[in-house]
């Protein structure tokens, strides 16, 4: 090999070593997941914008004070499905505008959490964070919610004694 084509490789090559990280570093888009606990403290003392991607049935049977209602997607469970328009996806214009907004975000059991977590890193959101094991968790560890009289007899007394 002669020289000039040995100085053109270590040359491309000491650009990929140096921009490549950079390059991945920016594509990695992440949310954060928290405890029940935590969540409660985060309500109690910051600023956050409250999500919950549940459907509106399970919506009715029980959330977390504040929490704004914006399905991700249509389950299985539920005898009304959602048009597309009314899903997560479609309403993304209904998050703040501001991506350095903290969200927190909860469904049932942490699954849809966890997806809309993603999706929010991925449009951007920068402090993103998913109530691990969602809603369950938070009524198994004694917090409030919403709720009628009949909704918790029905589905959340039970939880806690499992």
């Amino acid at each position: 090999m002669n020289k000039q084509y040995l100085s053109y490789f270590a040359a491309v090559l000491l650009v990929v070593l140096i921009i490549a990280p950079g390059m991945a570093a920016a594509h990695t888009h992440t949310y954060t997941n928290m405890s029940a606990c935590d969540a409660r403290q985060m309500i109690e003392k910051e600023d956050v914008f409250l999500l919950d991607v549940r459907t509106p049935v399970e919506y009715e049977l029980g959330h977390i004070e504040g929490a704004v209602l914006i399905p991700l997607k249509n389950v299985k469970s539920d005898p009304d499905a959602l048009s597309p328009e009314e899903l997560l996806p479609a309403r993304m214009k209904e998050l703040p505008c501001n991506k350095n907004t903290k969200i927190l975000v909860y469904c049932k059991v942490g699954t849809r959490g966890a997806e809309t977590g993603s999706l929010l890193a991925d449009a951007g959101y920068k402090n993103v964070y998913n109530i691990d094991e969602g809603l369950d968790r938070w009524v198994k560890e004694g917090y409030p919610i919403v709720a009628t009289y009949e909704s918790w007899n029905k589905v959340w007394s039970k939880l806690l004694t499992q």
